[in-house]
């Protein structure tokens, strides 16, 4: 079964007859990209597809190689696959995820809200279920650097309100006195809550913004909310600040009320 669905996406992902390569630097610095996958033709057929994307793909084909092209190299996004020989994707992910902060993409043949959630869990920004359109891929690959890089950040553009303080320029988050390390999905999130203090942002409002439109179950925006209140919130089980409006998104609050 695993065989026939690899073999379907490296379908969609192979190059014509006479393909080649051509590179471009994305943001005039070309990105580097990690694919942990263990079936060979797919991963090389990704490694294709982000080459005339214009960027600069490398793949490991279990997960300890996985883990130590990444600690050799200086990569800007992982594709992640879940079912890897040795160590599996989801403790591939978790590794990363205790230095790192890296965009990870997650793929999967499995269509399951327990696979999603884990992953989601232990740090993934996003994920794609096998067999997969390759542009839907590229979509979402593109959409992730862009969180990473804060690529629509003004100079001199910060964002303020509550206690939280986002400093665009430095892709930097600081509450308390203290820096909020947070993964490019959350770093989106918040922002656009920051730009919108008070105000119900819907479940379908975020998806457009953050996922470009491509958006999984509702389990994928609640985990990274609840990320985000553990690491905002004084008491994440009782949120003040990020709060839930029942039937119809979040709303970012003001000072956390007393009592």
């Amino acid at each position: 079964m695993v065989h026939k669905i690899c073999t379907k996406a490296v379908e969609a992902l192979t190059p014509p007859a006479g393909g080649c390569y051509h590179y471009e630097a994305v943001g005039g610095v070309m990105k580097k990209i990690l694919i942990i996958e263990d079936e060979e033709p797919l991963a090389d057929a990704l490694k294709y597809s982000l080459g005339k994307e214009g960027y600069d793909a490398a793949y490991a084909l279990d997960g300890n190689q996985g883990l130590t092209l990444f600690e050799q190299g200086d990569f800007d996004l992982v594709v992640l696959d879940l079912m890897l020989p040795g160590i599996d994707g989801l403790e591939v992910c978790k590794r990363i995820r205790r230095t790192s902060s890296v965009p990870i993409l997650m793929l999967t043949a499995k269509d399951s809200d327990i696979d999603e959630v884990l992953g989601l869990e232990l740090g993934a920004d996003d994920y794609v279920v096998k067999p997969f359109n390759s542009r839907k891929l590229i979509a979402r690959i593109k959409a992730l650097m862009r969180r990473s890089s804060g690529e629509h950040a003004e100079v001199g553009n910060t964002r303020e309100y509550a206690g939280i303080f986002m400093d665009l320029d430095r892709h930097e988050v600081r509450a308390g006195g203290q820096v909020i390390d947070l993964t490019p999905t959350e770093y989106q999130l918040l922002e656009l809550m920051l730009s919108r203090p008070g105000k119900v942002l819907t479940r379908e409002f975020l998806s457009d913004q953050v996922w470009d439109g491509f958006y999984g179950s509702s389990k994928t925006l609640d985990v990274h909310i609840r990320h985000l209140r553990e690491k905002l919130e004084p008491d994440p089980s009782r949120p003040r600040l990020i709060r839930t409006v029942r039937g119809a998104g979040y709303r970012l609050e003001g000072a956390a009320e007393q009592g």
